[in-house]
């Protein structure tokens, strides 16, 4: 075990020197109790007698009174030169705690906000999507491929700078440093023309989301959602009292006129035109205009939700919702967990001019920001040229692994499973027959350690597609190529199972 250079702090235990109870007593019962019930492990090393008299304010001869008597019971060990310790015999001889009362184990369900409690009923599946890089799991870039060595040598840089930077409080607004390189980045690379001060550094998207709906929306307010949709938006809206209103989607992204018909008054609208998420079109620019104008019209306000635009590995990326937006009405979030990595937490809201106070009044009077040396690094990461060279490195990988996605499903899951090619991004969709229940499928899968998670799992209400959603981008082609192959056993044991047979031309 490791040897702690004080002990442990043992600031719960109270002396009361009004009691009749001895200090030597008190003491004695308070650390005879943590031993026995757990509070301190099997060859733990207690505090040195003079560091726990000095924290507790007593003498030392009471405290070395109270070790003698441990140590005479068998619950202590003294070992000349390295301190007191838990008894090792503890691992074996230690009691376990009384039982309860049946009576006292019965807890009432804790009282949470009506706002809240709702919520939480509407979250849907509590199960969390993997999040481990493995055919196919969603939502990850390559971590094989990550330039490490220069990110430890940035981190490093910045470690060694000046504390006040490191350990203060940052600008809860955002390092201006990484806003500046940001509105650089966003007018050179996203067709974005913006300034430093209308963006906003957030503890990752999901954030941003909660941020916008609890400043723009009241409880019971419409807000228009495409189904399917991204789950980690849903649920901050939802937590925010929003009433979200489905949308289909098509190849144009979310359905414009039947989005009026079904919710001609809205607050906000939410989508994700450059790559919807889950299904994997570009939102048309017709369909752009459209949204734009009804919103104009209702007096709502649009979340674009940029997630993965940067790997349009197809020719040209298609433009931002926000950079054809001329009348201030769209709310633009990005996020560095798909061009950089998760844990980095760490997210941008750019705002409409006339937004750029409400927010920075509330960033500065109720979020604490994110470290200060976090948003450094990444913005030389930007500003030194690094991140476009990442990025246009990542587009590349990702284009090769998707096709090789494309190439093996060909081979060998065709008559099983449509995989169907995207133009960017780090994940597609898979088309399943009828015959096959998504999420049957996708738990058969879960068992062979394959993530291929049920569209259906992204949808407010049930839509009409029955298919998987596929990562690729963070697998290497050699995992993609044997996650093929165990989706392709999968299906077949469920068609085995149904006593139906693979297609004549597919085998």
């Amino acid at each position: 075990m490791v040897k702690r250079a004080g002990g442990s702090l043992l600031l719960s235990i109270q002396i009361n020197r009004d009691a009749q109870q001895p200090v030597s007593t008190q003491l004695f019962i308070a650390l005879r109790e943590m031993i026995l019930t757990g509070g301190f492990l099997a060859g733990e090393r207690l505090p040195a007698s003079r560091t726990l008299a000095r924290d507790l304010g007593v003498s030392r001869n009471t405290v070395i009174e109270v070790f003698d008597r441990l140590a005479a019971e068998g619950l202590l060990e003294s070992r000349t030169g390295a301190g007191s310790f838990v008894s090792a015999r503890l691992n074996v001889d230690r009691p376990k705690p009384a039982q309860a009362d049946a009576p006292s184990l019965v807890r009432t369900a804790p009282q949470l906000s009506g706002m809240m409690a709702q919520a939480v009923s509407r979250f849907g599946d509590r199960k969390r999507l993997p999040h481990i890089p493995r055919a196919f799991t969603t939502a990850l870039p390559a971590f094989d491929v990550f330039p490490m060595a220069q990110w430890a040598r940035l981190s490093a840089k910045y470690l060694r700078g000046a504390r006040d930077d490191i350990l203060g409080y940052g600008d809860p607004d955002g390092l201006y440093q990484l806003r500046r390189a940001l509105a650089s980045h966003l007018r050179v690379n996203r067709g974005i023309a913006c300034d430093a001060e209308q963006i906003f550094i957030v503890g990752g998207a999901q954030q941003a989301f909660a941020l916008i709906g609890s400043t723009l929306l009241n409880p019971g307010e419409n807000v228009w959602f495409e189904n399917p949709g991204a789950i980690g938006a849903r649920n901050s809206l939802i937590a925010c009292g929003a009433n979200l209103v489905p949308v289909p989607v098509d190849a144009e992204g979310l359905q414009v006129d039947e989005a009026l018909r079904l919710s001609p008054e809205f607050r906000l609208a939410f989508v994700t035109p450059s790559h919807q998420q889950p299904m994997g079109h570009v939102m048309s620019l017709e369909r752009r205009y459209a949204l734009l104008k009804a919103a104009e019209r209702a007096g709502a306000w649009v979340i674009e939700d940029d997630y993965d635009g940067e790997f349009f590995f197809s020719g040209r990326p298609p433009p931002t919702l926000k950079s054809v937006d001329n009348n201030g009405q769209v709310i633009y979030v990005g996020t560095f967990s798909k061009s950089l990595f998760p844990a980095l937490r760490l997210g941008y809201v750019l705002v409409p001019p006339a937004l750029v106070d409400i927010f920075g009044t509330i960033m500065r009077k109720f979020l604490p920001g994110v470290p200060s040396h976090t948003q450094a690094m990444v913005a030389e990461f930007i500003d030194e040229g690094f991140f476009a060279s990442h990025v246009r490195r990542m587009r590349t990988i990702y284009r090769e692994r998707h096709d090789v996605l494309l190439a093996t499903a060909q081979q060998r899951l065709a008559g099983l499973l449509d995989v169907q090619p995207t133009h960017g991004g780090l994940h597609t969709i898979a088309l399943l027959p009828a015959s096959m229940p998504e999420m049957v499928i996708s738990r058969a899968a879960e068992q062979r350690q394959i993530t291929a998670s049920p569209i259906g799992r992204f949808a407010l209400e049930p839509v009409a597609v029955n298919g998987l959603v596929l990562g690729y981008a963070g697998v290497s082609p050699k995992l993609i190529t044997a996650g093929v192959e165990v989706l392709a056993q999968v299906l077949e044991a469920r068609l085995s199972a149904s006593g139906k047979r693979k297609p004549q031309a597919a085998r």
